[in-house]
C-alpha cells in the first residue's frame, strides 16, 4: 500500500512540475513577443531559450531521481570490503 501512495504522489509531483515549467514558459513567451526593440527582444529570447532548456531538463532529471530515491531497494551492509 505505501509503494502504491508513493507512486501516486510521484506521478502528481511530476506532473505538477512540468506543468508549473510549461506555464512559466508560456508566460515568458508572451512577454518576450510583446517587447517592439530587436535587440532586448533577441537578448529576451536567448534568455527564453536558456531558461526553457534548465526547467525542461530539470523536470525529465527530476521524475527519474525522485523515483529512484523512493522506489530503490535499500541495503544496509556495504556491498565493498575494507580498503587498505
Amino acid at each position: 500500500m505505501k509503494q502504491f501512495i508513493l507512486s501516486i504522489l510521484t506521478t502528481l509531483m511530476i506532473v505538477a512540475t512540468t506543468l508549473s515549467a510549461m506555464v512559466i514558459l508560456v508566460r515568458a513567451t508572451l512577454y518576450v513577443t510583446s517587447i517592439e526593440s530587436p535587440l532586448p527582444r533577441a537578448g529576451a529570447i536567448l534568455a527564453e531559450i536558456l531558461l526553457g532548456v534548465v526547467l525542461l531538463l530539470g523536470t525529465v532529471w527530476l521524475a527519474p531521481h525522485a523515483a529512484v530515491l523512493i522506489f530503490a531497494p535499500k541495503s544496509d551492509k556495504p556491498e565493498g570490503g575494507p580498503l587498505g
